[in-house]
């Protein structure tokens, strides 16, 4: 399926999945009673494949990208900006040592499995080392030659969205069955910027589940209000030093208090788009590319019915996208 206008030359439209997102989602909205023939969880394994098969039939994209976290907490972010994630750290010293991210202890064993199975479909994955899931996915948007719909509970991707792009943001408002088709439009009626604008908006603001301390004072409201009227978080700063700006006195002294956090939160909310990404295929596998690999994981975890509705899915798709092909 492509979103291109008639006439235009058909591009094939690819799905980046900001997998940790979707896999804790499926941890928490699928019960820990969906288990292997061995007892162990595999809640969140089986939920993430009814998400991405749900994700094909409905969207139909002709490629996908399971875009991972090498490093879920960059040094090179926390350098420049300490308290980033920081609460998230594990709390067992020896992984908080390691800079370990607290994950459910009952998540964890699963998150290999799901990595062997999308290996096993033939289902791209890719992480960088040293960067987050967002970064590849943003890198991934920003070479893409037609529409991208990223898949993410993450709001701070809104800054990829670019209708001239076609590139939007799929947000789970539950499950993945109700998604919120995130474009430009919607962002001014929400949150009054566009996607160009939403990284600055996020650093003035804040976001306390990424530890960002944001400008003091300056809420979402004020925020967006200060992007309508001086454009980009440097039109803003520069205001605040011009006596003529049309600022108050308190927006003034907040902005120019904050210049060492503004010197350096955008750096840290803004995702990569330059990364040195690996060649691979993202085409959606028509079958699997390694069948008995595959079928010994389903054996071994149980993953049954959830496992062969992608299957089905994927092969049905795929089938779709060569008939749809002109000579």
């Amino acid at each position: 399926m492509s979103r291109t206008a008639p006439g235009a030359t058909t591009a094939p439209t690819l799905m980046l999945l900001d997998s940790a997102s979707l896999y804790y989602r499926a941890y928490f909205g699928v019960p820990d009673s969906v288990q292997s023939p061995q007892g162990e969880p595999v809640n969140a394994v089986r939920g993430l494949l009814d998400f991405i098969a749900r994700l094909v039939a409905d969207h139909a994209p002709d490629q996908l990208v399971a875009c991972m976290d090498a490093d879920w907490r960059p040094q090179w972010r926390v350098d420049l900006i300490p308290s980033y994630k920081t609460h998230r750290v594990a709390e067992d010293p020896a992984l908080a040592e390691a800079g370990e991210e607290e994950t459910p202890d009952s998540l964890s064993p699963q998150i290999p499995v799901i990595s062997a199975v999308l290996d096993a479909l033939g289902i791209a994955r890719v992480g960088v080392p040293g960067y987050e899931a967002d970064d590849v996915i943003g890198s991934f948007a920003a070479h893409a030659t037609g529409p991208v719909d990223v898949v993410t509970g993450d709001r701070d991707l809104f800054q990829l969205v670019d209708d001239a792009r076609q590139v939007r943001v799929l947000y789970p408002l539950k499950g993945v069955g109700t998604l919120q088709l995130t474009d430009d439009t919607l962002l001014m009626e929400k949150y009054a910027v566009n996607g160009a604008q939403y990284a600055d908006l996020a650093a003035l603001r804040g976001d306390p589940s990424d530890g960002l301390p944001g400008v003091p004072g300056v809420g979402e409201k004020t925020a967006a209000k200060l992007l309508a009227e001086f454009g980009d978080l440097a039109g803003i700063q520069a205001a605040a030093v011009d006596p003529a700006a049309k600022l108050t006195p308190t927006q003034r002294k907040r902005i120019v208090d904050a210049t060492a956090y503004l010197a350096v939160a955008p750096q840290v909310v803004r995702v990569a788009t330059d990364l040195p990404l690996p060649d691979v295929d993202p085409a959606l596998p028509a079958e699997p590319l390694d069948p008995m690999a595959l079928e010994s994981l389903a054996s071994r975890w149980g993953l049954g019915s959830s496992l062969q509705r992608l299957v089905d899915t994927l092969a049905a798709r795929a089938g779709r996208s060569r008939s749809s092909v002109q000579p």
